[in-house]
């Protein structure tokens, strides 16, 4: 099959993303494609939205196993595409995971034509962007039936040139939480602020508390953010609000770090309460922990990578990316590496346009990369 074939499905799968745990049309298409395979040596097992892909080796030792995200983000789109533009309102594959599908789904098709000696496990995990499918598929007793001994993925980067392949040794993505606070004080006319607990005003006070959290709470040394995306209160312009609510997100580069600025978190709303005489509460929703490359499997891929022609090897720098594919790496030795796929708009823009002949680049890496360990 030719890299037509790929970008076909890429764009098939672009139409259709899901929320996670709801991508039943993505589940469907993917179980559909692989049955016809017909493939003798392939065991499939669903879970919950996801699925699960065994490549049965002739002789068997150990599991590889190559992961894929499924699920699409919220956001409307708004790319220049003809005919295969989501299908489904305000939501989108603003994040690759159409990409991501389709590498799997070449780097699977090519080992039922060529059965290896070793066990290869294709997992096509919902709910990436939320509220994670990684740790529950971990320790499910389906994925335990399968457990591997190594483990790989990718994620596109726009920023990166087709042909462009960045990743680095130990920690590549970090340590992300989201954070929801609700707080709840007394409304009343704007005449009369004196008769109520204005929780706009606490609200914007958080915020502006939150940001000496960062500099005055962290090591210098280390990275951290706390980004409140998104506060919501109020109904009318001469209405004090009796609530409000703030969401948003934390980011470190280190396990310590996160716990300290959520300590910090906690102990300015708990101050909040106190000072603006209402009552708050704190949610941090999903939780990703860190993407740390196993150095002895990144080293072996950097030295493999160095006798390649087809595409130029980077060694970049850690982001405040998150993925809970951290989740598999804590149990399982592995890495993860960016693809370049070269779009002027990035990653949950609702105008990414990534380059489709990164497919044909990331099948053929991965599969040259598989064949020295699986033959």
């Amino acid at each position: 099959m030719d890299n037509n074939t790929w970008i076909q499905i890429r764009r098939d799968l672009h139409k259709i993303p899901e929320a996670g745990f709801q991508e039943y049309k993505t589940q469907a298409y993917l179980s559909q494609y692989i049955q016809s395979l017909e493939c003798s040596f392939l065991e499939l097992e669903p879970w919950k939205t996801g699925l699960l892909v065994k490549i049965k080796g002739t002789s068997a030792t150990r599991t590889i196993a190559y992961r894929a995200d499924i699920d699409g983000l919220p956001i409307s789109e708004q790319t220049s595409y003809q005919g295969f533009r989501s299908e489904h309102p305000e939501y989108m594959h603003a994040c690759g995971h159409d990409f991501h599908m389709a590498i799997a789904l070449g780097i699977l098709t090519h080992y039922t034509q060529q059965q290896p000696k070793e066990n290869i496990l294709f997992i096509f995990q919902p709910a990436e962007e939320g509220p994670g499918g990684a740790l529950p598929m971990l320790q499910s007793e389906v994925f335990k039936k399968w457990l591997p001994d190594e483990i790989y993925a990718l994620h596109i980067a726009p920023e990166y040139k087709v042909g462009q392949i960045a990743t680095k040794p130990g920690l590549l993505f970090a340590n992300t939480s989201e954070l929801f606070i609700d707080l709840k004080g007394k409304g009343g006319h704007a005449a009369y602020p004196h008769h109520t607990k204005d929780m706009v005003v606490a609200a914007s006070s958080l915020v502006t508390q939150f940001q000496s959290i960062i500099s005055r709470n962290i090591d210098p040394l280390d990275s951290g953010v706390i980004t409140v995306g998104v506060i919501k209160g109020g109904t009318k312009q001469n209405i004090i609000a009796d609530s409000a609510r703030l969401e948003g997100t934390i980011r470190s580069l280190s396990i310590e770090s996160m716990k300290r600025m959520k300590q910090r978190i906690e102990a300015l709303v708990q101050a909040l309460e106190i000072g603006y005489e209402c009552e708050a509460s704190i949610d941090y929703g999903s939780n990703y922990c860190q993407v740390y490359n196993d150095p002895t499997l990144i080293s072996q891929f950097i030295e493999f990578s160095n006798r390649q022609d087809q595409y130029e090897l980077i060694i970049c720098k850690e982001a405040m990316t998150g993925e809970d594919f951290g989740y598999f790496l804590e149990n399982i030795p592995g890495f993860m590496v960016w693809l370049g796929v070269d779009s002027k708009y990035g990653l949950h823009d609702a105008r990414l346009e990534p380059d489709e002949q990164a497919i044909e680049v990331a099948k053929d890496m991965f599969i040259q990369f598989f064949n020295s360990k699986v033959n």
